[in-house]
């Protein structure tokens, strides 16, 4: 059952990959992935954005308000169960959404799967206040990465000049059996 949810997980990332490049093909996308195992995976989509650290973070980065970096939502994809924040996410495509500020952020994840970077706060599933700790250097460009915390953990992870956000990302109790 989890090959035949993994590869239908797989086919859709294709599908929705395709659709992205074939409307835009000018742009890059990146990718980052948590595996908890070798059949449940996250993974999350997004368009790098490079600051010029010669111009305050402020002026480039709309603090105080939902943002989509690089002009399109974020897209997570997950083939299992799982729990961000107090709520549990079932098998399937959402997009995501951050709310900046210059010391904390915020993780909206969003039952939509438009990712033209459209926010509709009524798709809302869930927000989550992200932890946040400076950076030994600065970070130009934002870096999305997953961090496997534990065997049914990992933090999603947001670098971006001289901070890091992150959130954690939970197999939910019914999958983590």
């Amino acid at each position: 059952m989890h090959r035949i949810t993994s590869y239908l997980l797989f086919l859709v990332t294709l599908l929705l990959t395709g659709t992205l490049w074939a409307q835009d093909s000018s742009t890059n996308t990146s990718t980052a992935t948590c595996y908890f195992d070798d059949e449940r995976q996250l993974v999350v989509q997004y368009q790098p954005v490079v600051l010029n650290l010669k111009k305050p973070v402020s002026v480039q980065v709309p603090f105080g308000k939902v943002w989509a970096p690089g002009g399109k939502a974020m897209t997570l994809f997950t083939n299992t169960q799982i729990q961000v924040g107090s709520r549990v996410l079932p098998i399937g495509a959402y997009t995501m959404f951050v709310i900046p500020s210059p010391k904390r952020w915020t993780l909206v994840v969003s039952k939509s799967t438009d990712v033209s970077g459209a926010y509709n706060e009524q798709q809302d599933l869930v927000r989550v206040s992200m932890d946040s700790g400076e950076l030994p250097n600065p970070e130009p460009s934002l870096a999305v990465s997953f961090g496997h915390i534990s065997a049914n953990q990992c933090n999603l992870r947001f670098d971006l000049d001289k901070m890091g956000h992150f959130a954690g990302f939970e197999l939910a109790q019914a999958a983590a059996k």
